[in-house]
């Protein structure tokens, strides 16, 4: 299990901003620093809340969300029968390359505007953070700052493993690796999350011995 933000380190030093709320990012934007101060809903300018396909399609208006509009809206719905919150922020906010981040304290989730045109990359982020949401829901509830894998570690694919292993530092690789398979895989997503949603969680999914120990340990599950 992991207290902290998954995410890939990295940032871009820039001028300090200027914009309202943004003097609380010391390090410029396109950093970890900056996103933080999103994450925290700090800084909230240029991220607004995503509530129906509609507001992508008004965001971007020349893109094409057909295949994907059903299963976005579904989940969306999914994620906020749980306490999830959807954001589409500002580019400035992200570090370098970063196309979404879920939030485990807040259990919001934001997404990068420089990418989310492309309705492949939209869904694919939103089922990955999405997973991570029911990570965080695996770990005993949704509430808590804690997430933990779904699947044993060897019953993912050996292809998102090493792309998560090529991507994140070592120790994010079991969450990020499940986190990658589902990102490309429909209808995995929202499965879990409605295993979450039904409260049925341990029971569709068995935890792993560690998670399995940990749950018991606090009472979450006998």
């Amino acid at each position: 299990m992991k207290k902290t933000i998954l995410a890939v380190i990295g940032a871009i030093m820039m001028s300090t901003p200027a914009l309202a709320n943004e003097d609380k990012i010391t390090k410029g934007f396109y950093s970890m620093d900056a996103m933080g101060c999103m994450l925290l809903r700090e800084c909230t300018k240029d991220v607004r809340e995503i509530t129906s396909i509609k507001d992508l399609k008004d965001n971007y208006p020349n893109s094409d969300y057909s295949a994907i509009d059903v299963e976005f809206d579904s989940m969306l719905r999914i994620l906020n029968k749980i306490g999830v919150k959807v954001f589409l922020g500002a580019e400035r906010y992200f570090p370098a390359g970063h196309r979404g981040v879920y939030h485990t304290v807040s259990n919001n989730f934001f997404l990068n505007e420089r990418f989310m045109h492309r309705q492949s990359v939209l869904m694919s982020v939103m089922r990955h953070e999405g997973w991570h949401a029911a990570q965080d829901c695996m770990a005993g509830s949704i509430k808590n700052n804690l997430i933990a894998i779904i699947n044993p570690e060897e019953d993912v694919p050996m292809i998102w493993r090493e792309m998560a292993e090529r991507t994140y530092p070592a120790e994010a690789v079991p969450w990020e690796a499940e986190a990658g398979w589902a990102g490309r895989t429909e209808g995995m997503t929202a499965k879990a999350l409605e295993a979450c949603a039904t409260g049925k969680m341990w029971e569709i999914y068995k935890p792993t011995p560690l998670t399995e120990k940990w749950l018991k340990e606090n009472n979450y599950i006998k």
